[in-house]
């Protein structure tokens, strides 16, 4: 199914073209220079208002674990594998006889839980504030919008649990989250979506893992154009789901990936995948200090994740 959408992708994205060229997305408000984005919002006094979420200390951890049978986006992949180098054939190294272990990772990057950069989608290969493909992108690294541009994270998360506003377990595949749906699980759980914010949706999509692998990577729940819309004219930095793709699969419309489009190059605004919300939803957990340092590849387009949920 997932290799249909890809073929079909040049032809969709002519219909977005025109849209996004109608709304001038390819200037940034925040200068011709800018290559954070979104990330501008996290201002020091929205960090420290954000701290006063701690009450408990209780931490969640968001990222999964990943392996080499972690399902991923075609032709993604990932292992580990582990050596001791110098070692063969000697008790140790010095007479404490010190031995240790090394890791080699051989993969993509786009594997698990994951935050997407501004160099990762584009419109016709033009990408975030205007940066066209041949200008700034080369085999070695982007030369511009690299995932160590982006600032740490440190802000107030919302969690909305979807999954509990539809009365079930996990949310059916193809599900979008526009403004109604949006708007009406804030509203029930008494919070306010503001600039600055994270906001993650809990679908429980990713309870799928290693049970049916095959549905999981087929299809998703998630953010709907519309609501993609809504949330980057909130001004939120970022937004999640525990899902492999953040938006509804099938798609609402011929237009592939347009939800990535919305965010990431029209705004700025970073996506989150594969975020692990269940033990949120369980503590009813809505709003919480969210905190990620991401790894800092230069010139990588995403990055592995493991951000912390603080109560």
């Amino acid at each position: 199914m997932r290799t249909a959408f890809v073929l079909c992708c040049s032809v969709a994205l002519l219909g977005t073209v025109g849209t996004a060229s109608a709304q001038d997305w390819t200037k940034s408000k925040w200068g011709p220079d800018d290559e954070i984005g979104a990330a501008n919002y996290m201002k020091p006094e929205l960090v420290v208002k954000a701290a006063g979420l701690v009450k408990t200390g209780k931490t969640y951890a968001l990222g999964i674990p990943v392996d080499s049978k972690t399902p991923a986006y075609p032709p993604r992949g990932f292992k580990v594998t582990i050596v001791q180098p110098g070692q063969a054939g000697i008790p140790g190294l010095g007479p404490s006889k010190t031995t240790y272990n090394d890791d080699i990772i051989e993969g993509w990057v786009g594997v698990g839980s994951q935050l997407d950069g501004l160099g990762h989608i584009g419109v016709e290969h033009v990408y975030y504030n205007g940066n066209k493909l041949l200008d700034f992108a080369d085999p070695t690294g982007l030369k511009k919008l690299g995932v160590e541009k982006i600032p740490p994270m440190v802000t107030r998360g919302v969690l909305l649990d979807m999954a509990a506003h539809y009365n079930t377990d996990v949310v059916k595949e193809g599900t979008a989250f526009n403004v109604k749906e949006i708007e009406e699980v804030a509203k029930k759980q008494g919070v306010e979506i503001r600039q600055g914010d994270v906001v993650i949706f809990h679908t429980g999509w990713l309870s799928l893992l290693g049970k049916d692998d095959k549905r999981y990577s087929a299809g998703e729940p998630g953010l709907g154009v519309e609501g993609a819309k809504y949330l980057a004219g909130k001004g939120v930095v970022a937004v999640g789901a525990d899902t492999w793709g953040l938006e509804a699969v099938p798609f609402e419309t011929k237009n592939v990936f347009e939800v990535h489009q919305v965010l990431l190059p029209m705004n700025g605004t970073y996506i989150l995948e594969n975020m692990d919300t269940a033990e949120l939803a369980k503590d009813k957990a809505y709003e919480f200090l969210f905190v990620l340092g991401q790894p800092r590849f230069k010139g990588g387009v995403q990055s592995m994740i493991n951000p912390v949920a603080i109560r």
